[in-house]
């Protein structure tokens, strides 16, 4: 009786443990929880996470449902239920490595966009104060008064006296047709219309030439200044001879005078005909002159990309000469508040404009944005974020690039969640080893390994140990070399420490070879 008592108890026992193994096992296939021992001899039990995809270990912008590795043999790395991120291409950050990498933040807010525009000129004649003296009659230069490039002249002073025989027989011309018209006051009509005529066309004649007529012939005419200015120009010579049209003279009148400025092609929509502006001359860095834009020309300088804006400026101290270079500041507000970022925001890859948003605290996503009109510090976004986001304006990990950009924002996040990986599973240091961030595309990586053979395509076979800067493990691969030269000398089997980087997204290319001491005993 006893013996079938025992017998009972012991299927019972056996029973009882084959339903906990079967109940542990259950759970071990659902992933329900699992075990780690900690510093002493409790055992404590932690919620196993949820993997939502495996990762590309390099960065690249690839994941797999399933395990898998990439074509140089490394494992992809899981991402679990809670590290993914909640907006496209996000990342989280621990605060300590935010203030590490010294980024900063600013909120996109409304604000009126003024911008400085800054431009170079010249001083130029005012085109429309510039006087030609050119007799149209045929003559001889008797007498000069004024004789000299930029001496200055007022308005009725004598310029030169001309001896003209054409103009002596017009003015004789006239002088008998007005004795002849007086001669015969007592005639008829018709003789008196007659002679007055001829005196007309005497005195148009004189008129034509801008001459006066005083009744009295002259031999010598004086020409005089038109306009007060200064001579830009003197062909007249005593004694010379000149014929009808031929300029003697150029006078400018520089009371006031015109800055012509270069603004580019991208600022020219800011600029506004009447807006007062500054400008500054080089000869004189204690004064600062005011002037209003005139005119803004219809044409684009093509090699410069540039398009003039006439400026005109009072000169009546006459301290501005022409030729004079010239800085222009061009103010522009157009006093609408607008959406802005910071320009130090906006990341520029050539063919988007990308932002980085603070979702919260450490949690970072790029946007893309499209910007308008550009300030000094702040530029306009026309659509991609909303008022009052905050955007990144400093951050040294960032780089300047669409490619390189993705593999920064992965690189953010590597290093956390491998963290949280292995706190949460230790087996997982063991099942796939830590990648180190790759540096940026065309950075040497420093290797040693064995050299098996140089292959008929010009590639070499190394079996190399392991990269830590790439996070590779040994292994056995063919490579590319710059140059064929670099394995000169090098025999297979030869100890060898090379150099290589990354020409293009998984292609890489030795840039240094050379041959190592093998140490006896190795």
């Amino acid at each position: 009786m006893k013996t079938i008592k025992r017998i009972i108890i012991v299927v019972l026992v056996l029973s009882a443990v084959a339903a906990g193994g079967y109940r542990l096992g259950s759970h071990k296939g659902q992933d329900a929880e699992f075990r780690i021992q900690d510093s002493g001899s409790k055992i404590a039990a932690l919620p196993a996470r949820k993997i939502l995809y495996y990762r590309n270990p390099m960065g690249l912008p690839d994941t797999s449902p399933v395990p898998k590795k990439d074509a140089m043999g490394m494992d992809y790395v899981a991402v679990y239920d809670g590290d993914a991120p909640r907006e496209d291409g996000a990342v989280s950050i621990s605060v300590e490595k935010v203030q590490k990498l010294g980024v900063k933040s600013e909120a996109a807010v409304r604000r009126i966009l003024a911008k400085i525009i800054h431009a170079t000129g010249r001083v130029e004649v005012d085109e429309r104060r510039t006087y030609a003296i050119a007799p149209k009659f045929e003559g001889w230069v008797e007498r000069l008064y004024v004789n000299s490039t930029g001496q200055a002249v007022r308005k009725g002073q004598p310029l030169f006296d001309v001896y003209s025989p054409e103009l002596v027989s017009v003015q004789r011309e006239y002088a008998l047709a007005l004795r002849g018209e007086a001669a015969l006051a007592n005639a008829d009509e018709e003789t008196r219309n007659s002679m007055k005529q001829l005196a007309d066309a005497s005195l148009a004649r004189l008129k034509n030439w801008d001459m006066e007529a005083n009744g009295q012939p002259r031999r010598n005419l004086t020409f005089v200044s038109p306009a007060s200015g200064i001579v830009l120009e003197k062909k007249a010579v005593q004694g010379m001879r000149f014929m009808p049209g031929e300029a003697l003279y150029q006078i400018a009148d520089l009371s006031v005078v015109w800055v012509l400025a270069d603004v580019n092609e991208q600022d020219i929509a800011q600029v506004k005909v009447g807006s007062k502006v500054q400008v500054n001359i080089g000869a004189y860095p204690d004064k600062q002159f005011e002037g209003k834009i005139a005119f803004i020309y219809p044409t684009l300088n093509a090699a410069t990309r540039t398009v003039q804006v006439r400026v005109e400026i009072a000169n009546k101290d006459g301290r501005l000469m022409p030729a004079m270079f010239a800085n222009v500041t061009l103010p522009t507000d157009n006093g609408v508040a607008v959406l802005t970022v910071p320009t130090s925001a906006v990341i520029d890859s050539g063919t988007r404009q990308i932002v980085l948003v603070q979702l919260a605290e450490g949690r970072f996503a790029p946007r893309t944005v499209r910007l308008g009109r550009r300030g000094d510090d702040y530029v306009e976004v026309l659509g991609g974020i909303t008022e009052g986001e905050q955007v990144v304006t400093s951050a040294l990990f960032l780089i300047d690039a669409e490619s390189n950009l993705k593999a920064a924002l992965a690189g953010l996040g590597a290093d956390e969640a491998h963290a949280v990986q292995s706190a949460a599973t230790p087996d997982a240091a063991v099942a796939t080893p830590a990648r180190a961030k790759p540096k940026a595309a065309g950075v040497g990586h420093q290797a040693t390994g064995i050299l098996n053979s140089i292959n008929a395509d010009g590639t070499v076979s190394i079996t190399h140990e392991a990269i830590a800067t790439l996070g590779w493990p040994g292994m056995t691969m063919d490579f590319a070399l710059a140059n064929s030269s670099l394995a000169a000398g090098i025999k297979p089997g030869a100890a060898i420490s090379f150099e290589l980087v990354e020409r293009k997204p998984d292609e890489w290319v030795i840039t240094r070879l050379q041959a190592r001491a093998q140490h006896g005993g190795h």
